[in-house]
């Protein structure tokens, strides 16, 4: 029973991402619906840039606040927030009379997801056992394909009318799955992990059986309670609120360079512009709005199952050898569209396109979204699992934070990148996709079957035994810690 609470939490969380994936794939269909272009008139690429990016900037602020929200009023509360700031963000999309406000609605709709896209993940992780945590994390970007599902195939059938209806619906439906978090939010069980950190006891044990709980499992509940209670308050005592503390230590400072290189290898692999600007790619190749928007929801509904089929290997494969699987597929499919759309379709060297070519390059995009399912999923799963609770929402946050910088100026440069020289641009990611492979196979440390209070056995900050490891052990330590002088209390940095 306790799994199915917690499998349901998870996928209800999930809508964060489901809100992520349509709020990314309905401006793509958006900016390229011709009523919207006459309502605005025909916005260049840097306005166009401007409302893409201008949700990128609301991300920023909202994966930053998640360092002080979540600790602050906890995993729950801090969704709550999320889903209002997005209902709000998304109605005043819907009724935009000028690009300022769609601009600002899409900065508002942001912050939310900046949250949404740091807290859940992290939430999730902290509420699942082991051996599914790296699916219940992964949901995120499994709703993600479903919203940019939605929102695609919404856009599509939009495209029919010939109304403002046309864009301002498809922006308007973004405002359900932001009130249903923030309503449904309420009936979740909060993270034991932070209330044992704020020293809420008996909550965090009742939290903690009504997620695991499953009828005959008292003693391993037991042990599972007393690893994550002396590991958290083996943490307090040395813990450092200041940020320059997180760079205090030499395996916070890997952990933290791990967390957002792996989110800033993410935005590299070329992701966002193909789904920020698929219309204007396929624009380039001499390819209508329609067909366009029909191509790219079939790319959205491959997505689907191509995560699902993702989320079943990741605990059986683990998180490394599919990243490094995923970046080279990643820079391989895009090498090839750029040099088929240099020398056969758009490019000097190519008077007349060829057919076969074009097609082949529409077939690469899809290959690509194939590959970047690994991509996609761990990029979310592997800084959730990796910092210990004292400094996770920060670490988190910050992570977070180098997705959406890095996905800032990818935004805002990619049309103006695309109208200069095309599909040439894509050179670049194949560069940053190859650097992403070789880093993932020399420097990131596997983490699959561990819970997040034995990542210090990777890391080599073991602070005290691990009780589901080492039951006896556990129970020697706590001993003596509860034994130690009064005098000697825990060393905590004032905040910054």
């Amino acid at each position: 029973m306790g799994r199915l609470v917690t499998i349901a939490s998870g996928i209800f969380l999930a809508i964060g991402g489901f809100l992520f994936g349509y709020d990314s794939g309905v401006i793509t269909s958006t900016i390229g619906q011709p009523t919207f272009i006459t309502y605005f008139g025909t916005p260049s690429p840097s306005q166009k840039g401007g409302i893409v990016s201008s949700f990128t900037g609301g991300a920023i602020i909202g994966a930053l606040a998640v360092s002080w929200l979540a600790d602050m009023l906890g995993r729950k509360k801090t969704v709550f927030i999320g889903g209002c700031i997005s209902a709000l963000g998304c109605a005043l999309q819907a009724g935009s009379a000028t690009i300022a406000m769609l601009i600002a609605g899409r900065f508002i709709a942001g912050i939310a997801v900046g949250l949404l896209s740091a807290i859940v993940p992290m939430y999730c992780s902290e509420i699942a056992e082991s051996s599914y945590r790296g699916a219940l994390s992964g949901l995120l970007q499994f709703m993600l394909s479903w919203g940019f599902f939605a929102a695609q195939w919404i856009g599509y059938g939009c495209n029919f009318t010939s109304s403002s209806f046309q864009w301002r619906f498809p922006l308007s439906f973004q405002v359900i799955p932001g009130l249903a978090l923030a309503i449904g939010v309420w009936f979740l069980q909060e993270s034991p992990r932070w209330l044992i950190e704020k020293d809420r006891y008996e909550e965090a044990r009742a939290a903690l059986r009504s997620l695991h709980y499953n009828g005959s499992n008292d003693e391993y509940l037991d042990l599972e309670y007393r690893e994550i209670h002396d590991t958290i308050m083996a943490e307090k005592l040395i813990a450092v609120r200041s940020w320059s503390g997180l760079i205090s230590k030499p395996s916070w400072r890997r952990r933290l360079a791990l967390g957002m290189g792996i989110q800033a290898f993410g935005q590299f692999s070329g992701i966002n512009v193909i789904n920020y600007y698929g219309v204007s790619i396929y624009n380039l190749l001499g390819i209508d709005t329609r067909t366009s928007l029909m191509i790219i929801g079939i790319s959205g509904s491959l997505s689907i199952v191509y995560c699902a089929l993702g989320l079943y290997f990741l605990e059986r494969i683990g998180r490394i050898k599919p990243m490094i699987f995923s970046a080279m597929g990643c820079a391989l499919t895009l090498l090839v569209n750029a040099v088929l759309s240099q020398y056969y379709v758009t490019g000097s060297l190519s008077k007349n396109p060829n057919p076969s070519a074009l097609r082949a390059m529409v077939a690469m995009n899809l290959v690509f979204s194939f590959f970047f399912t690994f991509t996609g999923i761990i990029s979310w799963v592997y800084p959730a699992e990796i910092f210990p609770v004292e400094i996770r929402a920060r670490g988190n946050s910050l992570s977070t934070l180098a997705n959406w910088c890095i996905g800032l100026v990818i935004g805002q440069i990619s049309p103006l990148a695309l109208n200069a020289v095309g599909f040439r641009f894509f050179y670049a990611f194949f560069v940053f996709n190859l650097c992403a492979a070789a880093c993932y196979f020399f420097f990131f440390p596997e983490t699959k079957g561990r819970t997040l209070e034995q990542m210090d056995t990777i890391f080599g900050d073991q602070l005290v035994p691990h009780a589901l490891e080492d039951p006896v052990a556990a129970e020697a330590a706590m001993s003596k810690m509860e034994e130690a002088p009064e005098g000697v209390v825990e060393h905590k940095e004032s905040e910054e």
